[in-house]
């Protein structure tokens, strides 16, 4: 089992498009994909259509019976989304209030890593779409992940929910054996703008030995493949915009490029 975290502290920068592309690409390889929905927004959980306000297992379950978490409630929780071999542990609004019900509670922090050791023989590799403030559920999926990947809109403001991130990552990494490998991802790219161009340029330059070399670029079928319900390289796999996430699925999982890949 392979475990990514998609996440910053800044919203709107493309995390649950990450996570459903990815995912989407992973699955049409015929890999079975787990999604964890982190965010009491539930952007993910609703992206499959189910309803984070009124939701009877959830995430939030997972966290109140943590003592007493017995494979068959997991299974409980799991949802069959609209694509084969995607899975969703989804979110409940409820989540909000985790950090003021748990406080100080010792072990709240591998609540998930636990969970995915039980399921570590069903899915080969499962996205955390992740909160983007610090909290008990972004702690959480940054003690269960191998590897974090960050998204950043190509524009000037979101290179301060960057720099908070990787600042959060360095609290974290005191906390883990060993540090956290991550990859920057840049998304939302526009080439004809100056503020994309320079963005990227800055990134570049700041962050070379950890980014992306590659960029997502600006795709309208994006908002067309979520209020449909289904993921992008589902509905339309020749778009820029699943193409782009089909070769960073290829770059996480060591798949060799080929020339027909072309990059944004």
């Amino acid at each position: 089992m392979t475990v990514w975290a998609i996440a910053n502290q800044k919203g709107g920068v493309g995390k649950t498009t990450t996570v459903v592309s990815l995912a989407s690409h992973l699955a049409l390889k015929g890999h079975s994909t787990l999604l964890l929905d982190m965010d009491p927004h539930g952007s993910l959980t609703t992206y499959f259509e189910f309803d984070p306000d009124n939701i009877e297992h959830s995430i939030y379950t997972l966290f109140q019976h943590s003592e007493q978490q017995p494979l068959n409630a997991i299974f409980k929780t799991l949802k069959k989304t609209t694509q084969e071999n995607i899975y969703l542990l989804p979110a409940a609004t409820a989540m909000a209030t985790l950090d003021r019900q748990l406080g100080i509670q010792s072990g709240k922090g591998l609540v998930i890593q636990k969970t995915l050791l039980q399921l570590k023989d069903r899915f080969e590799y499962v996205l955390i779409d992740c909160p983007p403030m610090l909290g008990v559920l972004m702690v959480n999926a940054l003690a269960a992940c191998d590897e974090l990947l960050i998204p950043v809109q190509t524009e000037f403001l979101a290179l301060k929910g960057l720099e908070r991130m990787l600042h959060t990552l360095h609290l974290i990494n005191h906390s883990r054996q060993h540090k956290l490998p991550y990859l920057i991802v840049p998304t939302m790219f526009d080439r004809r703008t100056r503020a994309g161009t320079q963005t990227l340029r800055k990134l570049q330059q700041d962050y070379e030995d950890n980014l992306w070399s590659d960029a997502i670029p600006v795709d309208t079928q994006f908002r067309d493949a979520s209020k449909a319900g289904i993921p992008l390289p589902a509905l339309n796999p020749e778009s820029r915009g699943s193409m782009a996430y089909e070769r960073l699925m290829k770059k996480l999982t060591k798949v060799p490029a080929t020339k027909s890949d072309k990059h944004v």
